[in-house]
């Protein structure tokens, strides 16, 4: 078995550099024929996961955070459509399967599929090669129709709008830091006039937020598609109008509750089961997909779900 794997030094706050010799003492301690290949900045984990299926790969390993999977499984994906001639991914259309070393903040993907976070339990799971598939999601935004698949979650509104002010706090780490961008952008309260259409209904007026959901948690704490599941074929996505800042401090601590109590009970929120979902917006927003910004500002989006696309190494 050959395994290329995709390391991000700066993963973790540059904590994963630090980490290297632990990596590297637990794939040597499992026999395993791999190559560690650096990454250097943004869009490198892409080019990096394309040249390893190109090159005959078993297996391709993310090692560190949420954006550094994403922009693996993006290289999958890229690879696997270039086999394809550019046709659309198909079911189980990934056939080189994604193993992951956490070694991020909140590691979102790998608590949402319940896989081992501590090294030397992940690097076992690796070596067994025992293969599950998960539906990815994509999205498509602008009126270039620029497109990024996603592993975990997307969001357009106040969810991207947090994300931006985290990027820029740079004292605190981790679901702490998350948690305060929160309470800075519930204070700026952004609101947008929707339209959104899917299969099977549709909503035109006031949203704070659409976010869309292939597994429950982002953000380490976060429940923002409690119901989700990565394996059913379906997009679960939520949207919801809070018209003051003091409704939306009330509900946010709902939004770290998987169960019973969920912010999606409030009458004033929809979660939606969905293969696919259109938006307009009056006004431009931010999106995000798994925590990476793709645009500051869009007016239209278009999402849908791939199927059993991704195989993903699991114990």
């Amino acid at each position: 078995m050959k395994i290329s794997v995709i390391y991000n030094p700066y993963a973790g706050r540059w904590n994963a550099q630090k980490r290297l010799p632990e990596v590297t003492a637990a794939l040597q301690a499992a026999g395993l024929n791999y190559q560690i290949v650096m990454t250097k900045g943004p869009g490198d984990a892409t080019e990096l996961a394309m040249k390893a299926v190109q090159e005959g790969c078993d297996a391709v390993i993310a090692a560190g955070g949420d954006g550094t999977i994403s922009e693996v499984v993006n290289g999958l994906c890229k690879a696997s459509l270039e086999k394809e001639n550019g046709a659309a991914l198909k079911p189980a259309g990934i056939q080189t399967p994604l193993g992951i070393l956490p070694l991020g903040s909140a590691n979102d993907l790998v608590v949402n599929l319940g896989l081992p976070r501590d090294i030397p339990s992940a690097v076992a799971v690796l070596a067994e090669l025992k293969k599950r598939t998960i539906d990815l999601g994509y999205v498509s935004y602008g009126p270039s129709h620029s497109s990024h698949f996603f592993d975990n979650n997307s969001a357009i509104g106040l969810e991207p709008s947090i994300t931006l002010i985290q990027q820029k706090i740079t004292f605190l780490h981790g679901s702490l830091r998350y948690l305060l961008a929160t309470l800075i952008g519930v204070m700026r309260n952004p609101q947008w006039n929707m339209q959104l259409e899917w299969d099977g209904g549709s909503y035109q007026g006031p949203a704070t937020l659409v976010t869309v959901g292939n597994c429950p948690v982002t953000g380490g704490l976060f429940y923002m598609t409690p119901h989700a599941d990565p394996a059913d074929g379906k997009l679960t996505f939520v949207h919801g109008y809070m018209r003051t800042r003091l409704d939306i401090l009330r509900l946010l601590p709902r939004t770290m509750k998987p169960g019973a109590g969920s912010y999606v009970e409030h009458p004033s929120i929809h979660e939606v089961h969905s293969t696919w979902l259109r938006i307009h917006c009056d006004q431009p927003t931010p999106l995000h997909a798994d925590g990476e910004i793709q645009t500051d500002a869009t007016q239209d989006i278009e999402y849908r779900i791939l199927p059993a696309a991704l195989s993903v190494l699991f114990p």
